[in-house]
């Protein structure tokens, strides 16, 4: 009876040295081996122990091992917070204002790892501020407000989700209360639930957002110049299409959707990308507003398609003199006339490619199920966006009839 007495409060001892969390800095005062019931007992016990050993007793020599282990392990803590009193400094030590200005120095894979050490640096390295910056300078000229707007249904589509599966997990356990369950499992499974939670990343956060991103989890809305490689009949031309990111070859996967089918294309370099300037739909129409501004040499961007069950996509053209015009500068009147001429010139003269002509006050959409439909028009005024133009310029003209 003494044997098993001595055995079950040894399991008690040692079983709560091994699950002991480590003492926070509230609770550096209390050290193990001090505890008084916890240390007399000990000292019960291991006089107990070398009496049975000097008796020729043998049974407890795991019992005197284990007691060993565990007055080693409080010495050993003990040490470590004599060292931790001694005045070490933490990067925690530092004020506010000199710990913000390291983490806005380090990149976003040093702030994952900082977030690592403990929940102070966690909490900190996930603030908004500090991402924002990174955001804006990689994804800041290819994630616009259209890509952010469907980050933001993503993510309320994941909470419905979550909401939802909840509910059908509480239908699940009030099923099981009726039926019978084991109580033990059923919390530590709703513990370990809730610790995942508080150490996970928000999704809602712009952290979040990155690393998605970054990952190529997240697929977002953007427009791509030359689409399909270059293909001829996309030279000069600029579509919408969801993209994703592969961070091995820092290139995209675009998925494009015509009509009936998705197409897609890979190893898209960044310089092929750009936020849509505008908010219309690709299936939309839109309405120009500089119409009556147009005059020859204005760079322009027009919508077309092929046929009206097919998105829009952007190209790039200039705009012409009339054929009856018989100057330039202050002698052309072209601007005066309600035709206007829209040139091409990366195709081939001849080409029905080449030139189209709209009517600046009666333009709506104009063509056929031949030549295509022709849309709204945007007129170019920014430096920037005609030299991203002229720089995908092809090598030679287009031959394409």
């Amino acid at each position: 009876m003494l044997y098993f007495l001595i055995s079950f409060v040894s399991f008690l001892i040692l079983s709560k040295s091994f699950t002991s969390r480590p003492f926070s800095s509230g609770e550096r005062g209390i050290k193990p081996g001090s505890i008084g019931f916890w240390g007399s007992l000990s000292s019960w016990l291991v006089s107990r122990l070398k009496k049975g050993s000097t008796t020729g007793t043998t049974p407890f020599s795991f019992f005197q091992f284990s007691l060993g282990m565990l007055l080693k392990k409080n010495s050993l803590v003990s040490k470590v917070e004599n060292e931790e009193e001694e005045g070490n400094v933490s990067l925690l030590d530092l004020p506010d204002l000199p710990l913000e200005c390291i983490l806005e120095h380090l990149s976003p894979a040093e702030l994952c790892r900082v977030a690592t050490v403990c929940t102070s640096l966690r909490d900190r390295c996930r603030s908004d501020h500090l991402w924002k910056k990174h955001m804006e300078r990689k994804w800041g000229k290819v994630f616009g407000d259209a890509a952010y707007r469907q980050w933001k249904w993503h993510v309320a589509s994941k909470n419905r989700e979550k909401i939802s599966s909840n509910q059908h997990n509480q239908k699940g356990i009030f099923a099981f209360l009726r039926g019978g369950f084991l109580p033990f499992i059923w919390i530590k499974a709703k513990s370990e639930k809730g610790t995942e939670s508080s150490s996970s990343l928000p999704e809602d956060s712009i952290a979040a957002l990155y690393l998605s991103l970054e990952s190529g989890k997240f697929w977002f809305p953007a427009q791509v110049y030359n689409r399909e490689n270059g293909h001829a009949g996309f030279m000069l031309s600029c579509y919408d299409a969801q993209l994703c990111y592969d961070s091995r070859s820092d290139t995209f996967l675009a998925r494009y959707s015509p009509h009936g089918r998705w197409t897609t294309e890979e190893n898209i370099q960044w310089d092929r990308l750009r936020v849509p300037p505008i908010a219309t739909s690709p299936h939309a129409l839109h309405i120009s507003d500089c119409l009556d501004d147009l005059r020859p040499g204005d760079h322009i961007e027009i919508q077309w398609r092929r046929n009206k069950e097919f998105p829009y996509g952007w190209w790039y053209g200039v705009i012409g003199h009339l054929e009856q015009c018989q100057g330039h500068g202050n002698h052309c009147h072209c601007h005066y006339n309600d035709i206007v001429i829209l040139e091409f010139t990366q195709y081939t003269a001849g080409s029905r490619w080449r030139q189209t002509v709209i009517n600046r006050k009666h333009h709506i959409e104009k063509g056929n199920e031949i030549d295509g439909f022709y849309g709204g028009i945007r007129k170019l005024h920014s430096k920037e966006e005609i030299a991203r133009w002229k720089n995908l310029w092809p090598t030679k003209i287009v031959i394409h009839d």
